[in-house]
């Protein structure tokens, strides 16, 4: 834990604040930010929020406890969602399996998960949902019944080339909330 001092100094330089801006901005006193940089103290609880708000960073970037970056994990993570093509729901069941194990060991993983895990269900969804009115459409010799499954078709094409682009993303260094979500099912 002797890092955190290391790290908001660090990141407090390279967002080019000084001491004293970052303490006006955190609404904290100076002093405190001199003790914290000194590892002489450790933010805590309240203080911590109010230097990582100031900041523009997330708490987790750097109170990491023990977690590590794995670009390649969060890589292979987006991409599994491709196993829809093979398995029915495979695109909620092998990330969930990832996630779950992994979430509180990776940074980044917690909040990239439950993104991409409430996307896959709303598109899981919404795919079920196209396809089997497309069949009841058909069946009953609806005219314009087609159209639902082109939408389908659209939905799979969609479900193909988001995870590969994020999978692209993240390698460069993007990570955060990546795919759209309207319902957050998954907090």
């Amino acid at each position: 834990m002797n890092d955190i001092g290391k790290k908001i100094r660090a990141i407090r330089k390279k967002k080019g604040l000084s001491q004293e801006e970052l303490a006006e901005l955190a609404k904290v006193n100076l002093r405190t930010i001199q003790r914290i940089e000194n590892n002489e103290s450790e933010p805590r609880g309240k203080t911590m929020s109010l230097i990582c708000e100031a900041l523009h960073i997330n708490t987790e970037e750097i109170l990491n406890y023990g977690k590590q970056n794995d670009k390649n994990y969060l890589i292979i993570f987006h991409l599994t969602v491709l196993t829809f093509l093979a398995i029915p729901i495979g695109n909620i069941i092998i990330p969930l399996i990832m996630w779950m194990n992994k979430k509180d060991k990776i940074i980044g993983l917690k909040k990239t998960g439950t993104n991409l895990l409430n996307f896959q269900i709303v598109w899981s969804i919404l795919a079920y949902i196209s396809i089997t009115t497309f069949v009841l459409f058909k069946i009953m010799h609806y005219r314009y019944s087609l159209i639902l499954f082109y939408l389908w078709i659209g939905l799979y094409i969609i479900n193909i080339i988001l995870p590969i682009i994020f999978a692209i993303k993240t390698n460069k260094g993007k990570t955060r909330n990546l795919y759209p979500n309207f319902i957050k099912l998954i907090k």
